[in-house]
C-alpha cells in the first residue's frame, strides 16, 4: 500500500473504532480480517497511525474543540501528524483523490490544521484528566492511589507496552525458548520477575511462528504470570481457576503442577471457555477440565471444601491495562465501576466455599483502583473471619514480598495488577 492508502485505511479503522462499542483491538481484528489484501507490514503501519491517535485522543480532542472543529477521524489523524513533526503541506499530499487515497483536505480542514502550527501537544490550560488521558471522574481515585507519583505513573501508562511471553516449562526451558525464537529472528530477553517470562520490544507478530505453534511460548504479560505464581500450585493439588476466560492463567498453573493433580477452569462465558481448548492442546496440558458456571448451577455446592487453591482473576475495570488498550480509558464510565464492585464481592463469597481448611484463595485484578483491590479484600475478611491474609513470600521474587502484589508499568514494567493471598483457617 502507498502511504496515502495506509492513511485511508487508518481513517476507516478509526471511524469503525469510534462507532463500535467493542474494544479497539477486536474492531481492528474484524477490520483486517475483512480486508485480507492488507499485508502484515501495512497492518502494522495502519495500526501505528490509529493507536497513536487513541493514545492522545483527549489531547487531540481538546485542541480541536479549542479551534471549534469536530474531532473527525480525518482531523484527528491530521492533528496527530502535525504533533509528530509533519507540515500541513506534507499532510495535504497524503490526502489525495487517487484510487486508494483519502479525498483531499477541504478548505475548512486545511484552516483547522494550520491553526496547530507552532503548538505542542501539551498546553498549560489543559485539565489534568486531559493531560493524563483519563476520564474526569477517575482523577480523585488515581490521586488517592498514587499521590505525588501520579504524573510518572500516567506517563508510563501512556507508553506502548512490550510483548511479553511465558515459556511453557512443560515443553522447554527459558534458554531453549530464547534459541527457538532467535531462529525466527526474534530477540527475546528474560523478564526481571517471572521465572518463565520473556520480553520482545514493540508490537511483533509471533502467532504464526514455530515456537508459538509448538506450544513452547504463550503470549502473557509478566504481571499476569506473577498472579499465576501467587497461586503456588504444586503437583497433585486440586485447583480452580474461577474466572478462567480463555485459560491463560489455567495454562500457567497447570505448568507449575507439572500436569499432575487436577485443575478446573470455570467461567460464565461458553465462548471464552471454548477458546481455551486449542490453547490447552497446544500447550500439552492434560490435567485441566472446563466447567461453565450457569444460573442455578449446583457445581460449587457439590464441590465445597474440596480444593487446595482457588484463583479469582476477577472481572474489573481493566485500568491496569490502559497502555495496551488506550481506547478503554475513554469508554470507562463511573457506573461501570459501581456495577463491577458487587459482582466482585459476590464472586469472592461464592468461590471461597470451594476451599479446604488450609487452602488458599488468590484474589487478583488488572485494576489500579483501591475499591477493586485492597478495599475488596478488607471487606471480604470482615465477612469471612475464618480467612486470614498471607504475606507474599517464595516463590514470589523477594523484591515483590509484602502484604500484597501491586504492579504498575512505572514501578515494574508490567501491566497494572493487584494480587492478595488469603488462607482458610477454619
Amino acid at each position: 500500500m502507498t502511504p496515502a492508502g495506509q492513511l485511508a485505511a487508518a481513517i476507516d479503522l478509526l471511524a469503525d473504532i469510534e462507532a463500535d462499542a467493542r474494544p479497539a483491538d477486536a474492531v481492528a481484528n474484524s477490520f483486517f480480517r475483512n480486508r485480507r489484501f492488507i499485508g502484515a507490514g501495512d497492518r502494522r503501519e495502519v495500526s501505528t497511525l490509529v493507536w497513536g491517535v487513541l493514545r492522545a485522543r483527549r489531547h487531540l480532542g481538546w485542541w480541536l474543540e479549542k479551534f471549534g472543529a469536530e474531532p473527525t477521524p480525518r482531523l484527528l489523524l491530521g492533528a496527530q501528524a502535525i504533533f509528530t513533526g509533519m507540515t500541513v503541506n506534507k499532510i495535504a499530499l497524503a490526502f489525495t483523490a487517487g484510487r486508494y487515497g483519502p479525498p483531499p483536505l477541504t478548505e475548512l480542514e486545511t484552516i483547522v490544521l494550520e491553526k496547530f502550527a507552532g503548538h505542542t501537544l501539551e498546553h498549560p490550560n489543559m485539565p489534568d484528566a486531559v493531560k493524563y488521558e483519563v476520564p474526569d471522574w477517575i482523577m480523585p481515585r488515581l490521586e488517592a492511589q498514587f499521590g505525588p507519583a501520579l504524573k510518572a505513573e500516567m506517563d508510563a501508562m501512556a507508553q506502548t507496552a512490550p510483548l511479553d511471553l511465558r515459556v511453557n516449562a512443560l515443553k522447554a526451558t527459558r534458554d531453549q525458548a530464547i534459541l527457538a525464537l532467535a531462529a525466527e529472528q526474534l530477540d527475546a530477553r528474560p523478564t526481571p520477575y517471572s521465572p518463565w517470562g520473556l520480553r520482545l520490544a514493540g508490537r511483533q507478530s509471533i502467532t504464526q511462528g514455530k515456537a508459538f505453534q509448538d506450544g513452547i511460548v504463550e503470549i502473557q504479560d509478566e504481571g499476569s504470570q506473577l498472579v499465576a505464581l501467587l497461586v503456588d500450585a504444586k503437583p497433585g493439588m486440586r485447583v480452580v481457576d474461577f474466572c478462567a476466560g480463555a485459560g491463560g492463567k489455567t495454562l500457567a498453573i497447570a505448568m507449575t503442577m507439572e500436569n499432575k493433580g487436577h485443575i478446573v477452569a470455570c467461567d460464565v462465558s461458553a465462548p471464552r471457555l471454548e477458546g481455551a481448548i486449542k490453547r490447552l492442546r497446544r500447550a500439552g496440558v492434560h490435567n485441566a477440565e472446563r466447567h461453565l458456571l450457569e444460573p442455578g448451577d449446583k457445581w460449587v455446592k457439590r464441590q465445597e471444601k474440596k480444593f487446595d487453591r482457588v484463583l479469582i482473576d476477577a472481572p474489573c475495570t481493566g485500568t491496569g491495562t490502559w497502555r495496551r488498550n488506550p481506547d478503554a480509558r475513554l469508554r470507562l464510565k463511573e457506573n461501570d465501576l459501581a456495577e463491577i464492585l458487587p459482582k466482585q464481592a459476590m464472586i469472592l463469597d461464592q468461590a471461597q466455599r470451594l476451599l479446604k481448611v488450609g487452602g488458599r484463595l488468590v484474589y487478583a485484578t488488572c485494576s489500579l483502583l483501591q475499591e477493586e483491590n485492597e478495599m475488596q479484600v478488607t471487606a471480604f475478611l470482615e465477612r469471612h473471619p475464618n480467612f486470614g491474609r498471607v504475606a507474599l513470600s517464595d516463590p514470589v521474587p523477594e523484591a515483590l514480598h509484602g502484604p500484597a502484589l501491586r504492579l504498575t508499568p512505572r514501578a515494574n514494567g508490567t501491566d497494572g495488577f493487584f494480587g492478595a493471598v488469603l488462607e482458610r483457617t477454619a
